[in-house]
């Protein structure tokens, strides 16, 4: 069951200058986008654990984040 709905993919990629957005391209960008948030979230899990803390905080999000894309 994925967690983001199609409406927001819609919105995202007209956003980003589309025209037209086809129902495989939302779906696709619905999938890609779970993919990141989960590997992202995981890594931010690990910082929290390390931390010695059960609560993921933004700076553990961030930090995983910028990991995650390189920055």
């Amino acid at each position: 069951m994925p967690e983001f709905g199609l409406a927001p993919c819609y919105r995202i990629i007209k956003k980003a200058g589309a025209e037209r957005v086809g129902d495989d391209a939302a779906e696709e960008l619905r999938n890609v986008l779970e993919e990141v948030a989960q590997a992202i979230s995981k890594q931010a899990v690990e910082f929290a654990l390390h931390a010695k803390r059960k609560t993921i905080k933004a700076e553990d999000v961030r930090l995983a984040a910028k990991n995650f894309l390189g920055k």
